[in-house]
């Protein structure tokens, strides 16, 4: 492998056109194909053989009035909406809304059949119909306009669902944000806008193909919106940093004397052989989402995995040609005030802190492992649960009809059951619904319970139940699981009708139950995979065995700042949350894999220093050092560049991207400081030459891979020119 990647990076040394040529053409052809093939974002969630899924594609399959996609104008007014000027402005807003685009019905709050006016007769709600879930900015503002009379005559007009998140302001470009901070940091640590330049344009450009296979991911499976947003983090992130570890090695193979052809192929047979096998780990770690038995999940895996393979393809491929093309050029434009240090620097900070580290391990130790434990503390508390308006901000429309609808109708109504019963040809079908229905009623976490109603077939029912308390409390999942283990079969009886729970709580449930259940299973292999990646990687038992502790002691304490911030609302005013938030049952196992994978990343480039070194002399300790003292500012540099990418995503205003951005800003931050620059010097020191141990017999079985980039022949034969001739060819 190593000789291959020597082979590409001396080539695209001398023929960058020609790979960059093929770039663009595979960039054109990846876009034109998104605009003619690809997809919008789908938010399409299901859990199958859920009850709650089994209930609901009942209810698709056979109920079809039930499933119009539909939001609620909500009306309030403290002088009351029951005199006859307000019931008229608010009658011509229902007749306006009626007209609207894609809406087929509408209902009036003052309907006999169904009025929704409030017993105290402030608050009321038309519930719109649309014939489609792409509610946009077009049926909002029809909706604003319609809403003028009602407004006019003093009625406060708020919506929920499609409606009221079809009025959210524009997002703040968190990618741009991202990359200024880059150019930052790359900045200060090449002193050269031109070697500054070249890790973003690379990342840039590996993106813009990654976001386009997204787009055409999205034409044949559901892809949600979220996971555009975690590729978009992953693929920024990691597609500087790759480039930065092979540019920092071509860099200093450059300060040695190479030509730049050569300082290319050797670059790429090092640093791109770790960027290679480091991008192989996360994408392991994040494709393990697979056994998580949640489709929504198994392709947030995928699309983000899909993303990493791009920016580490183009930082192995891309990079080297863009690094031809400059050539010797690569420290040019120096950068005023800004000092250019060599890119291997012994006597440098981080030198000197690992030889304190390696002098005194189990102090240093010590103190970073109890500093972890505290910041894990609070994970045993996590409260699994999606999200809902009620944790949008107090200023936007969807937190404001939240509230009024609570207030007026009861914290329950704006999470209510549907329980769905399979009347499966039993002859006391209807006794056994009627019974199902005053067991509802008279349970104690039930408020009201809906009239049951039939299908045309009379082969399911369908009965509304309002809890008393709201979506998200614990009462709530108490009632969830009191209804289906007790109150539900005892009211069916012996009768063959079955009586299901479906609804937004009950999903909620079903996910977080699913989610635990395959949480071992997903623990067992990502870690089991990366343990084997690694172990290929050092031929060692004990590295990555250590990676794997220290990697899972990091992901805890992310976990705990997640809890402390959004559960327990520590400092979370700090970020635009306001109030308690459940943890998105999604995000433990999701961030786990990516967090995961990252932290191998950051293993893998420092531990290939130091084993490189080793191999040199045979001193461990001497090893470490070295390695720490050479990649200390290229590894910190990278930390934060992904630190500031994934930051930039708490400036949303959707509190889960703000939850992942919390959670990937600190675990990495955690990683680069305690772990990375304490921890592992410290294990390592203890562990010495045995850190590099592995048993006679595997040693003999695995394959052997020179991480070290052994590969030094400078002189290419002529069956390896003919061989790159030929790729080039197929390329362009």
């Amino acid at each position: 492998m190593s000789r291959i990647l020597y082979r590409l990076g001396h080539f695209s040394g001398r023929h960058p056109w020609r790979i960059l040529a093929a770039w663009i053409v595979v960039g054109v052809s990846v876009f034109m194909l998104n605009s003619s093939a690809g997809g919008s974002p789908d938010e399409s969630f299901t859990i199958p053989g859920a009850e709650s899924q089994r209930a609901a594609d009942a209810v698709t399959d056979r109920f079809p009035q039930e499933t119009v996609y539909t939001s609620n104008v909500i009306f309030h007014s403290d002088k009351g909406l029951d005199d006859p000027a307000t019931k008229a402005a608010i009658e011509q807003t229902v007749t306006e809304l009626a007209e609207g685009h894609k809406v087929v019905a509408v209902s009036s709050p003052y309907d006999p059949r169904g009025p929704t006016l409030s017993e105290d007769g402030k608050t009321a709600f038309a519930t719109v119909a649309f014939d489609e879930d792409e509610i946009g900015a077009e049926q909002f503002e029809a909706a604003e306009k319609a809403a003028e009379s009602a407004v006019d005559a003093g009625v406060q007009v708020e919506y929920d669902g499609g409606l009221g998140y079809a009025a959210g302001d524009a997002e703040p470009s968190s990618e741009k944000i991202g990359i200024l901070v880059a150019i930052v940091v790359l900045a200060v640590a090449f002193g050269s806008l031109v070697a500054l330049s070249i890790p973003i344009v690379t990342a840039l450009f590996g993106l813009l193909i990654g976001v386009s296979s997204l787009g055409i991911l999205s034409g044949f499976v559901a892809v949600p919106e979220i996971a555009n947003i975690v590729g978009m983090m992953l693929g920024l992130g990691v597609g500087i940093d790759y480039a930065l570890f092979i540019l920092s090695r071509h860099r200093q193979n450059l300060d040695e004397g190479m030509t730049v052809p050569d300082a290319i192929g050797q670059a790429n047979s090092s640093a791109g052989l770790s960027v290679l096998f480091a991008g192989i780990t996360v994408i392991v770690a994040i494709a393990g989402l697979q056994v998580s038995g949640v489709p929504m999940m198994t392709v947030m895996g995928w699309a983000s995995a899909l993303m990493v393979a791009i920016t580490m393809l183009a930082a192995i491929t891309l990079l080297p040609a863009i690094l031809g093309i400059v050539g010797k050029k690569v420290n040019a434009a120096k950068i005023p005030f800004i000092k250019q240090r060599p890119a291997n620097d012994p006597s440098s900070g981080s030198a000197r802190w690992a030889a304190k580290v390696v002098e005194h391990p189990v102090r240093y130790g010590v103190v970073a492992t109890v500093i972890l434990a505290v910041l894990a503390a609070p994970v045993f508390s996590m409260r699994l649960g999606f999200t809902d308006a009620s944790n949008d901000g107090s200023s936007t429309t969807t937190r404001k009809a939240f509230d009024l609808v609570a207030d007026a109708y009861g914290p329950g109504t704006n999470g209510p059951f549907q329980i769905v019963v399979e009347t499966n040809d039993a002859a006391d079908a209807d006794a056994a619904v009627d019974r199902v229905a005053e067991a509802l009623a008279a349970d104690k976490g039930v408020a009201s319970v809906e009239q049951p109603t039939f299908n045309e077939g009379k082969d399911l029912a369908m009965i509304s139940v309002t809890p008393t308390s709201a979506p998200q409390d614990a009462e709530t999942s108490d009632t969830l699981h009191r209804l289906r283990d007790s109150v539900l079969p005892d009211a069916v009886g012996d009768s063959k009708v079955e009586a299901m729970v479906t609804g937004g709580t009950a999903m909620s449930e079903d996910v977080s139950n699913r989610l635990q259940d395959r949480m071992p299973w997903f623990l067992g292999a990502v870690i089991g995979l990366s343990f084997l990646v690694l172990m290929l990687v050092f031929r060692s038992v004990l590295v990555p065995l250590k990676a794997a502790v220290l990697n899972m002691l990091s992901v805890g304490a992310a976990y705990g700042v997640i809890v402390a911030v959004f559960q327990w609302g520590w400092a979370a005013n700090l970020i635009g949350v306001e109030g308690s938030v459940p943890i998105m049952p999604l995000a433990p196992m999701l961030m786990f894999a990516i967090l995961f994978g990252l932290s191998m990343d950051y293993e893998v480039f420092l531990l290939s220093r130091v084993r490189e070194q080793f191999m040199r002399h045979g001193n461990a300790k001497k090893a470490l050092v070295e390695g720490v003292a050479s990649t200390g500012r290229v590894i910190t540099s990278a930390a934060l560049i992904m630190i500031s990418v994934f930051a930039s995503f708490i400036l949303m205003s959707d509190v889960t991207a703000k939850m992942f951005g919390v959670g990937l800003a600190v675990a990495v931050l955690l990683d680069v400081t305690l772990v990375r620059m304490v921890l592992v010097p410290a294990a390592m020191s203890l562990l010495g030459d045995r850190a590099w141990w592995l048993p006679n017999w595997l040693d003999r079985l695995l394959p052997s891979i020179d991480l070290e980039g052994g590969y030094v022949d400078n002189e290419l034969t002529d069956e390896d020119e003919r061989l790159l001739e030929e790729d080039a060819q197929v390329l362009v």
